[in-house]
């Protein structure tokens, strides 16, 4: 049987954005409705540390760190970009993202589990090193993708990032980094503007497979089949890391994609055989979008099903 950890901290229902903001609290909230059937009686479930400075330190500089801190708000809102903002819980509920993506890092590649997902706020994928962007603050899965580098030993790890939209601030981090494969099925032209298929890196180890508005669960599968999991396997990573992104769902407010439960349960058990093949099948996986409240628990538990091996 597959051991598999969930992660998650009630911070993250403390930071708000504003009403009518579609990166809630309620998002956290769907999800944890959606773990509450018995099928996920054997999931473990942990509360997320706060992460320690040096983690955030090799993902962004000194300088953007303290910028971070000195924005938030005593008291209101404080405006980074015109989606990103800031609340005085923010910097807590990003700290112990961070940390819960670092948490699990250590719990996958120490054998305690096999898998986990991380769910928490904000997300992180469009967090470049020194600019925060698209409801982001840090870049959690950059985080924990230098912890597996830095304190467990692993040589390769790979990011396969799912979300409607491209992870440019993990691609631009890891842009000339060999020792990082990321890999990003997305909308395009979309925002950010980012993930064409032309952007390869310094090392051939940026792969992006962007999806025009419209496309299905088959058409994801098979830009899986065909661009990513090749290059994951030829990787033969340590550890694979997931941006699990709900938003490309078909009933997603915020994409044009097309997908169901079922392709990110079939992607997941897809990404889950790659990951056998050399890293033991150590899976960590962190939430990036998703704003559907329904298709977005749905849609996460299919994919935690998936990786507990059902």
């Amino acid at each position: 049987m597959v051991r598999t950890l969930f992660v998650t901290h009630e911070s993250g229902l403390a930071h708000q954005m504003g009403a009518g903001h579609p990166e809630q609290p309620d998002r956290l909230r769907a999800i944890e409705r959606s773990l509450e059937h018995e099928r996920f009686q054997s999931l473990a479930r942990v509360q997320a540390p706060a992460a320690a400075r040096d983690v955030l330190l090799r993902v962004h500089p000194e300088s953007y760190v303290r910028r971070i801190e000195s924005a938030q708000p005593r008291e209101g809102l404080t405006a980074l970009d015109p989606d990103t903002l800031m609340c005085p819980h923010t910097l807590e509920a990003a700290m112990h993202a961070v940390g819960g993506a670092v948490a699990a890092v250590d719990e996958v590649m120490s054998g305690a589990a096999d898998t986990a997902f991380v769910a928490v706020r904000p997300p992180g994928h469009h967090a470049g090193p020194s600019t925060p962007m698209g409801f982001c603050f840090f870049n959690n899965i950059a985080a924990a993708a230098r912890h597996a580098l830095a304190a467990h030993g692993a040589e390769r790890v790979a990011i396969v990032d799912f979300d409607v939209h491209h992870g440019n601030g993990t691609q631009d981090i890891f842009w000339s980094d060999a020792q990082v494969l990321f890999c990003s099925t997305h909308q395009a032209p979309y925002y950010p503007g980012t993930g064409a298929t032309s952007e390869t890196g310094e090392h051939d180890t940026i792969v992006n497979a962007p999806l025009w508005a419209g496309s299905t669960g088959d058409d994801f599968l098979e830009a899986l089949k065909t661009r990513i999991l090749p290059r994951v396997r030829n990787f033969a990573p340590d550890l694979l890391l997931i941006s699990a992104g709900f938003d490309a769902h078909r009933d997603d407010p915020l994409g044009g994609l097309r997908f169901t439960e079922r392709d990110y349960s079939e992607a997941t058990k897809r990404l889950m055989d790659v990951a056998d093949r050399s890293a033991g099948g150590r899976i960590v996986s962190l939430l990036e979008g998703g704003y559907d409240l329904d298709a977005l628990g749905r849609s996460a538990a299919a994919h935690v099903l998936a990786l507990m091996g059902a």
